[in-house]
Protein backbone atom coordinates (compact mmCIF):
# COMPACT_ATOMS: atom_id res chain seq x y z
CA UNK A 1 0.00 0.00 0.00
CA UNK A 2 1.62 3.44 -0.89
CA UNK A 3 1.83 6.17 1.91
CA UNK A 4 2.67 9.70 1.55
CA UNK A 5 3.09 11.36 5.06
CA UNK A 6 4.12 14.92 5.28
CA UNK A 7 5.50 17.62 7.53
CA UNK A 8 7.31 20.59 7.93
CA UNK A 9 4.24 23.04 7.45
CA UNK A 10 2.77 25.61 9.54
CA UNK A 11 3.11 29.14 10.16
CA UNK A 12 6.41 31.33 8.19
CA UNK A 13 6.73 35.23 8.36
CA UNK A 14 6.84 36.81 4.90
CA UNK A 15 10.75 37.07 3.65
CA UNK A 16 11.22 33.91 5.98
CA UNK A 17 11.86 30.03 4.61
CA UNK A 18 9.94 26.62 5.64
CA UNK A 19 10.88 23.20 4.13
CA UNK A 20 8.17 20.64 3.74
CA UNK A 21 9.03 16.69 4.12
CA UNK A 22 7.26 14.05 2.07
CA UNK A 23 8.25 10.13 2.95
CA UNK A 24 7.53 7.71 0.99
CA UNK A 25 6.69 4.04 1.86
CA UNK A 26 5.06 1.21 -0.81
CA UNK A 27 6.70 3.28 -3.91
CA UNK A 28 10.15 4.11 -4.94
CA UNK A 29 10.46 7.21 -6.40
CA UNK A 30 12.89 5.73 -9.45
CA UNK A 31 11.30 7.33 -12.78
CA UNK A 32 8.24 8.63 -11.62
CA UNK A 33 7.43 12.48 -11.40
CA UNK A 34 7.32 13.00 -7.89
CA UNK A 35 6.02 17.14 -7.30
CA UNK A 36 4.33 19.38 -4.56
CA UNK A 37 1.05 20.82 -5.18
CA UNK A 38 -0.89 24.10 -3.20
CA UNK A 39 -4.60 24.67 -2.83
CA UNK A 40 -5.27 27.91 -1.13
CA UNK A 41 -8.82 28.50 -0.47
CA UNK A 42 -11.71 29.45 -2.44
CA UNK A 43 -8.82 27.73 -5.33
CA UNK A 44 -8.39 25.17 -7.42
CA UNK A 45 -5.28 22.69 -6.48
CA UNK A 46 -2.35 23.93 -8.51
CA UNK A 47 1.05 22.51 -9.45
CA UNK A 48 4.10 24.23 -7.47
CA UNK A 49 6.31 21.86 -8.67
CA UNK A 50 7.38 18.54 -10.11
CA UNK A 51 10.67 16.36 -10.33
CA UNK A 52 11.66 13.06 -12.74
CA UNK A 53 14.73 11.76 -13.99
CA UNK A 54 13.05 11.93 -17.09
CA UNK A 55 11.52 15.16 -17.78
CA UNK A 56 13.75 17.06 -14.50
CA UNK A 57 12.26 19.76 -13.21
CA UNK A 58 9.42 22.30 -13.48
CA UNK A 59 8.41 25.16 -10.95
CA UNK A 60 5.19 27.61 -10.90
CA UNK A 61 6.19 30.93 -12.10
CA UNK A 62 5.15 31.83 -8.83
CA UNK A 63 7.71 30.08 -7.61
CA UNK A 64 11.11 30.01 -9.61
CA UNK A 65 13.23 31.10 -7.87
CA UNK A 66 11.97 31.14 -4.44
CA UNK A 67 11.24 27.24 -4.17
CA UNK A 68 13.42 24.17 -4.25
CA UNK A 69 12.13 20.28 -4.97
CA UNK A 70 14.67 17.71 -3.96
CA UNK A 71 14.66 13.96 -3.00
CA UNK A 72 16.87 11.75 -1.17
CA UNK A 73 16.31 7.97 -3.40
CA UNK A 74 17.82 6.36 -0.44
CA UNK A 75 15.26 8.20 2.15
CA UNK A 76 12.57 7.70 -0.14
CA UNK A 77 11.36 11.04 0.73
CA UNK A 78 10.80 14.78 -1.29
CA UNK A 79 11.65 17.68 0.05
CA UNK A 80 10.21 21.74 -0.46
CA UNK A 81 12.37 24.05 0.36
CA UNK A 82 10.64 27.46 0.57
CA UNK A 83 12.66 30.89 0.72
CA UNK A 84 11.80 34.36 0.70
CA UNK A 85 7.90 33.11 1.72
CA UNK A 86 5.13 35.49 0.56
CA UNK A 87 1.77 35.94 2.20
CA UNK A 88 0.13 34.33 -1.28
CA UNK A 89 2.01 31.18 -0.41
CA UNK A 90 -0.31 30.14 2.12
CA UNK A 91 -1.87 27.21 1.25
CA UNK A 92 -2.46 23.28 2.22
CA UNK A 93 0.28 21.73 0.63
CA UNK A 94 -0.16 18.39 -0.93
CA UNK A 95 2.98 15.62 -1.92
CA UNK A 96 2.25 13.62 -4.96
CA UNK A 97 3.47 11.03 -7.03
CA UNK A 98 2.88 10.15 -10.44
CA UNK A 99 3.95 6.46 -11.46
CA UNK A 100 3.95 6.68 -15.22
CA UNK A 101 3.42 2.44 -15.65
CA UNK A 102 -0.55 3.20 -14.93
CA UNK A 103 -0.53 6.56 -14.54
CA UNK A 104 -1.94 6.29 -11.37
CA UNK A 105 -1.54 9.02 -8.74
CA UNK A 106 -1.02 9.13 -5.04
CA UNK A 107 -1.49 12.03 -2.22
CA UNK A 108 -0.09 13.20 0.77
CA UNK A 109 -2.65 14.47 3.48
CA UNK A 110 -2.05 17.66 2.76
CA UNK A 111 -0.21 20.13 5.32
CA UNK A 112 -1.29 23.70 6.08
CA UNK A 113 1.11 26.58 4.68
CA UNK A 114 0.56 30.11 6.73
CA UNK A 115 2.39 33.21 5.98
CA UNK A 116 2.17 36.15 7.91
CA UNK A 117 3.22 39.59 6.54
Amino acid sequence: QVQLVESGGGLGQAGGSLTLSCAASGITFGINVIGWYRQAPGKQRELVATMSSISGTQYADSVKGRFTVSRDNAKNTMYLQMNNLKPEDTAVYYCNVHRRWNSEDYWGQGTQVTVSS
